[in-house]
């Protein structure tokens, strides 16, 4: 179990849902995790586990939006890891609500979290990853930032804008090593989507709009995670892995 032995991996969101499954895979594949939330009891709680299972984790508060906060972690890394190699975007609100009863307030809410931390996240990590030789940034945007819904205007508009910054991204740093790419889950199981799968009914939100008939599991996303993370995807960059049960095959 050496897929990423001796990465450094830092990962927004990482407390709970895709993010935690996330950390716990990459730290039981060998890498060091940095986990990052404002759900503090949550992350430590993480951090408490995956050491117990024999692997590396460090629970470190982080909002995505605050730029002093994302520095402030960057430095705590380089200064007891001495590098990152691997930075997964993950963390992300939903917002279901038809365009017209969305307030700016809450536009502008997602954007910050879904699209704004992505970019502050990068930019920290470049510099860093230049410096080492390379790196992969994974950013977690949606399968609705491909194919969207009524619904989800704000939420597809801030994932929408991640998949193109990813390509960006990609195409800038190539030359330096640095790959970059995005991840697109369908509707996974999680805390955060089950309002929305509540209001939605599930059984028939199966039937009607995912062709293999299930839900994801955080566990589909983390093993995408882990690929990109590894140099077995060492010549991926600026792609999409949709993982999503065949929604937007349709």
């Amino acid at each position: 179990m050496s897929r990423v032995q001796g990465k450094v991996a830092l990962i927004t969101g990482g407390a709970r849902g895709q993010g935690a499954a996330e950390s716990k895979l990459l730290a039981m594949e060998g890498a060091s995790v940095i986990i990052t939330d404002i759900l503090d009891d949550k992350g430590k709680d993480l951090e408490s586990e995956i050491c117990k299972l024999g692997g590396i984790a460090e629970y470190l508060h982080l909002d995505v939006t605050d730029e002093d906060e994302w520095r402030q972690v960057v430095l705590h890394v380089l200064d007891n890891y001495k590098r990152i190699d691997v930075l997964v975007n993950n963390a992300g609100i939903l917002l279901t609500k038809p365009l017209e009863d969305t307030t700016g307030d809450e536009w502008d809410k997602v954007m910050r979290i879904n699209s704004k931390g992505v970019f502050l996240g990068t930019r920290e990590v470049i510099p860093i990853m230049r410096e080492v030789g390379g790196g992969s940034i994974i950013n977690i945007s949606s399968a609705a930032g491909i194919a969207s819904r009524g619904d989800l205007s704000a939420y597809s508009a801030s994932k929408g804008a991640v998949r193109l910054l990813t390509k960006s991204t990609a195409i800038q740093y190539a030359t330096d090593g640095i790959r970059c790419n995005s991840v697109h889950p369908g509707l996974i199981v999680t805390d955060m989507t089950q309002e929305a799968l509540e209001a939605e009914g599930a059984d028939d939100f199966w039937d009607d709009r995912i062709p293999m008939s299930r839900l994801g599991t955080v566990d589909d996303i983390a093993k995408g995670v882990l690929f990109l993370a590894s140099d077995e995807s060492s010549y991926m960059t600026g792609s999409e892995l949709i993982i999503d049960g065949g929604i937007t095959a349709k």
